[in-house]
């Protein structure tokens, strides 16, 4: 199969969809890649770095484009690289379509067939591929909450883990699970008063035994939530529905109930956001204030420290990229259930209900032995 990568063209995206660790498997098993130039330069890897796996750097994406079977990135299609993409063409990465009428639309047009990172699931029914991301955005949410609630950034001037003889600040991060935990771990461990709230008792429970001595937890009720978040210094949103749009868990109007410039770091972001007030930004603006309350709300964290997310996203995308790659995305998916999850988009349909119920699309999944018997 022809593969191929562009560079990310998201504000202040350094990621890149392909290592040349990747490169290497890929050519090893008589696969073509093509590479846009510098596309891995914001991760640390150098045009010549895939050129000695076997990879052929192509001057732009246009020609990435024009070239590959199948596309591999990072995040979702910027409106110019849907233009580009053609009927038959496979196109795996983050998507992210429930909140975003405009690239569903697009896609479903291109008659591209799109398999989104964010909605693959495992055995245990979680998101394998969302996971890595979700740890880095998680334990990057701390950090950037603490910027953000310094005064010259307009936050309450709050040091998250106080001083002797101060108390430190107190973090409510809603929602327990990948992003959450990860998120309180290290704001515990920066020594904040850390608390998180969930609606899973099983995830409570599990979240108790294994960190109760670094965090407390509670029943994400609507009176307990509005009751923290008015005490909190620094309110972490990390509430995810698979491939849905993020419920809204704070209201404008509660905002009023908040501590003057206490900080909202929300990272269900890509997903619509968990706060009424939450609107995308990026890694050069970051941050906006209303009603005296900082938001921090860009919408792809883990890009700010390019490295260590590419490396733990192809750590986890690789298998998939090769079964894609070795099978093609038909046989890929009857073998694996898991990876047909994925599929949000084929041949001028909308095939994930989710994004279906969010946007109002009928939903169509395609049925794979008969699509096996046509191919």
């Amino acid at each position: 199969m022809k593969v191929g990568c562009p560079k990310e063209i998201k504000s202040q995206e350094f990621r890149v969809g392909l290592t040349p660790a990747a490169v290497n498997e890929l050519v090893r098993r008589g696969h073509f890649v093509t590479i846009e130039t510098n596309a891995g330069q914001g991760a640390g890897f150098v045009d010549s770095d895939y050129e000695k796996e076997g990879a052929e750097i192509v001057g732009s994406a246009k020609e990435v484009f024009y070239k590959a079977d199948m596309i591999v990135k990072v995040k979702e299609p910027q409106a110019i690289e849907r233009k580009m993409l053609r009927s038959g063409q496979l196109l795996f990465t983050y998507l992210h379509l429930a909140p975003d009428p405009e690239q569903t639309h697009d896609l479903i047009d291109s008659g591209c067939t799109a398999i989104a990172y964010e909605t693959v699931t495992d055995l245990n029914g979680g998101l394998p591929l969302l996971a890595p991301m979700s740890e880095v955005a998680g334990r990057l949410a701390p950090q950037m909450g603490a910027w953000t609630l310094q005064k010259a950034n307009g936050g309450r001037g709050v040091l998250l883990g106080g001083v002797p003889g101060v108390a430190p600040a107190k973090v409510l991060v809603l929602g327990g699970g990948v992003v959450g935990t990860n998120a309180a771990r290290v704001a515990a461990g920066m020594g904040a008063d850390v608390t998180v709230l969930d609606k899973s008792l099983s995830r409570l429970r599990y979240i108790d035994d294994v960190f109760g001595h670094l965090f407390k937890n509670g029943y994400a009720s609507q009176k307990a939530t509005a009751e923290l978040a008015s005490q909190a210094d620094l309110i972490i949103g990390a509430v995810l529905v698979a491939g849905a749009e993020a419920p809204k868990l704070i209201s404008k109007e509660q905002l009023s109930t908040l501590q003057p410039g206490t900080a909202l770091v929300d990272v269900a972001i890509d997903q619509g956001g968990c706060f009424e007030t939450s609107s995308a930004t990026t890694h050069a603006d970051p941050i906006y204030e209303i009603d005296g309350i900082m938001h921090y709300c860009v919408a792809n964290m883990p890009g700010a420290v390019a490295r260590t997310s590419t490396l733990a996203l192809g750590n986890a995308t690789l298998p998939f990229i090769i079964s894609l790659a070795d099978k093609g995305w038909i046989k890929a998916c009857s073998d694996n259930p898991h990876l047909f999850d994925g599929l949000n988009v084929h041949d001028g349909k909308l095939t994930y209900a989710a994004v279906g119920e969010a946007l109002g699309i009928e939903t169509v999944k395609p049925d794979l032995k008969a699509l096996s018997i046509l191919h």
